[in-house]
């Protein structure tokens, strides 16, 4: 058999979300304050569930968990998009793009399942008050975690261990302005049928999966509160739900939309903008969701603030 002529492709370039030069700057100081205010916000939110006594309780623990993941999956991203809006050569090496790959593989499952544990904490909380203590004690709540953890991490590898034994031999122009997984595959010179039913396999049941967990457990929250006699009760206990309610509405929309269906069906320009959503806005939102949200965390900010201008 005759040996064919190929390219090993080495290196990508992100072509970005425009190739305007005048847009350029705008979008640069547009995400370089998304940027600075989700670092900002998680970090700030981890360090105020530290040092503050009132949540040191399993919701604020998951929440923590889920500030630290915000801001580690956000920082996958955001900081090469930055460097790329300045640089003549938007590229990115073939190793350092599937790095890329996998860690915001890992991240974004384990917000996920994050997402659905908090659900389960807040079913016990309020459907079962009185074993709540029990039920959601310290080694439950670091078992659920490190569960989604290592669940972010299986899910990760099988699309990266899969998408690096694919053939890249040119092009190399990734239509998108980090290496998301359909993007990648659109390059391949090899058949990528099995990468597209393993992404469309896995995502759609650990969506669809950690989304029914929630689901469930707002269902029988919701059956719960309209129990309670006191308005003042009900009115709590929505308050405690609402912010968490509109995480995952938000997260679950936008990646429902890029990732649970045919590749076919893709419109390059709209992947885009929904990615943003998921990988820059979320991971900022999510923190003054939860603070403006919740009055366990105004109060404790209220202190801390007074704390610092008041230390005696």
């Amino acid at each position: 058999m005759a040996e064919e002529n190929f390219t090993v492709v080495t290196e990508f370039i992100l072509l970005g979300l425009t190739d305007r030069d005048e847009l350029k700057v705008v979008l640069f100081l547009l995400f370089l304050v998304i940027y600075f205010i989700t670092l900002v916000g998680n970090l700030g939110m981890i360090f105020l569930i530290q040092i503050s006594p009132k949540l040191h309780t399993p919701m604020y623990f998951f929440l923590s968990c889920l500030s630290f993941v915000d801001a580690c999956y956000s920082s996958v991203i955001a900081p090469k998009m930055l460097i790329n809006f300045f640089v003549v050569r938007e590229s990115i090496s073939f190793s350092a793009c599937i790095a890329q790959h996998l860690f915001f593989g890992v991240f974004i499952t384990t917000e996920g399942f994050l997402l659905s544990a908090m659900a389960y904490d807040r079913y016990v909380a309020i459907v079962n008050p009185l074993v709540y203590t029990a039920v959601m004690s310290k080694k439950k709540c670091v078992v659920l975690v490190i569960g989604s953890y290592t669940s972010g991490v299986i899910n990760s590898l099988t699309h990266t261990i899969s998408l690096g034994r694919l053939s890249f031999c040119g092009p190399n122009a990734v239509s998108h302005f980090f290496c998301d997984n359909p993007s990648l595959l659109k390059l391949s010179c090899s058949d990528t049928s099995m990468n597209e039913l393993l992404l469309l396999t896995f995502s759609g049941i650990i969506a669809m999966g950690t989304f029914l967990v929630v689901i469930i457990s707002y269902m029988f929250i919701v059956v719960a509160i309209l129990r309670i006699h006191s308005a003042l009760g009900r009115q709590k206990a929505f308050s405690t739900c609402a912010s968490h309610l509109t995480a995952v509405t938000i997260l679950y929309g936008t990646i429902s939309f890029n990732y649970i269906q045919p590749s076919s069906q893709y419109s390059v320009e709209q992947e885009k903008v929904v990615s943003v959503f998921y990988t820059l806005v979320i991971p900022m939102l999510n923190p003054l969701i939860y603070s403006l949200r919740n009055k366990e965390v105004k109060d404790a900010v209220k202190k801390a603030i007074e704390m610092k201008h008041f230390p005696c």
